[in-house]
């Protein structure tokens, strides 16, 4: 089965008619993208947008086989012309199934919100999944169907629409998950592939024919990442962001309470609204068992926090203990956890501060704190996958 995405933008397109933003302004040759359409295997049609027979002559491809055309969404703007020999556009009552003659069959799958999802069967049983813009699917059940071999979503607007379908294994590892939708609320350049690929997913221009099945472009997912940066970088907003498409998560909290501390309420409580409500919180500095343990995705949130409960308990503040044996106690506590990051079987994100290139601190113990930080996360970023530097909101790729 074949399928030729005759555009991959947001129903308004990318760019935007007289929008000034940076993502628009970006938006030219092969990041022009055209209101989200798919030509079936040359038969089917799903979403009729303005100029989709000059789309499919671009492609290579002629809409003069199309025996089917579904609308998924309703369109906003102006009207649509049927291009001559087109049936006239359709929408499938929830649950129902089409038979097409040429052997395709298309479930409509009820969403969460406005529109109509599209599962469609080949002759050869391959199967995909197509989704309106801003929508989820609604009443999944695990267990009740295999996996899909192609999904077509939003993405980066309903990332939890992925994270429903890996719950209950209609997307799996092989899955070629595919954005589409895509306006002007994704970050220009390779920005956006970057961040679609830490999902498992990825975009491509207008006019691309994916073979369903074919999966050598299907990104890798990194099993453990560490994310960097300095104060208000942006640092755990890209440490959650990566996660979101999960569909389980545990986040560690290593800062605890600290009753009495209205600043630091505030702070928690900003971090728990950004979160998905399905995200389960746990508060500990003990991070080994929960590195042994198979569960779902762990969000670490941060090792500078753990590392200040590390150095409090060997006493690592005063002189003193610290040469008489702090010292080593410490490098005996990020050894342990070092090997527990390269033993774990669960995907982990976690975010540390990056310090020791402004100011040098006043204070002995400021300095030792600065220098065993930069030892910690030069030990845990050896063990990742993937390292992650944000500055002023922006990722770095570091490895």
């Amino acid at each position: 089965m074949e399928v030729t995405l005759l555009g991959t933008g947001a129903p308004a397109g990318l760019p935007r008619p007289d929008c000034p933003c940076a993502a628009c302004a970006c938006a030219v040759g092969p990041e022009a993208r055209a209101a989200t359409s798919l030509l079936v295997d040359g038969t089917l049609l799903l979403d009729l947008t303005p100029g989709s027979a000059f789309a499919a002559a671009r492609a290579g491809r002629s809409l003069g086989g199309v025996r089917q055309v579904l609308l998924s969404h309703p369109h906003d703007g102006p009207a649509v012309e049927l291009p001559a020999g087109l049936p006239q556009p359709a929408r499938v009552p929830d649950g129902r199934e089409l038979a097409l003659l040429t052997g395709h069959r298309v479930r409509a799958v009820a969403m969460d919100a406005g529109g109509t999802g599209y599962a469609v069967t080949g002759p050869d049983g391959q199967r995909l999944l197509y989704l309106p813009p801003g929508g989820a699917p609604a009443g999944l059940e695990s267990g009740s169907a295999d996996s899909y071999d192609l999904v077509l979503l939003d993405v980066v607007g309903r990332p939890d629409a992925l994270a429903r379908l890996r719950a209950v294994g209609s997307a799996g590892p092989a899955t070629d998950v595919v954005a589409v939708h895509l306006g002007h609320d994704v970050p220009p350049g390779q920005e956006s592939a970057r961040r679609l690929a830490a999902a498992g997913a990825r975009a491509v221009p207008d006019g691309t024919t994916l073979t369903v099945g074919v999966y050598e472009d299907v990104p890798d997912v990194p099993r453990r990442t560490l994310v960097l940066g300095g104060a208000r970088s942006g640092k755990s907003v890209e440490a959650e962001r990566r996660l979101e498409s999960f569909p389980d998560v545990l986040y560690v909290a290593t800062g605890g309470t600290r009753g009495g501390d209205t600043e630091w309420a505030e702070r928690v409580a900003a971090h728990r609204e950004r979160r998905p409500g399905s995200w389960r919180t746990t508060e500990t500095c003990d991070l080994v068992p929960l590195l042994a343990q198979d569960g779902p995705a762990l969000l670490i949130d941060c090792l500078s926090l753990w590392l200040t409960d590390a150095m409090d308990s060997v006493g690592a503040w005063d002189d003193t203990e610290w040469a008489s044996g702090g010292e080593k106690a410490l490098r005996e506590r990020v050894r342990e956890l070092t090997e527990a990051v390269r033993a774990t079987r669960r995907t982990v994100v976690a975010v540390s501060n990056e310090v020791g290139s402004g100011i040098v601190p006043a204070t002995a113990s400021g300095r030792r704190y600065r220098d065993e930080l930069g030892r910690l996360n030069a030990a845990f970023a050896s063990e990742c996958e993937q390292v992650v530097l944000v500055v002023a909101g922006q990722a770095v790729v570091l490895r």
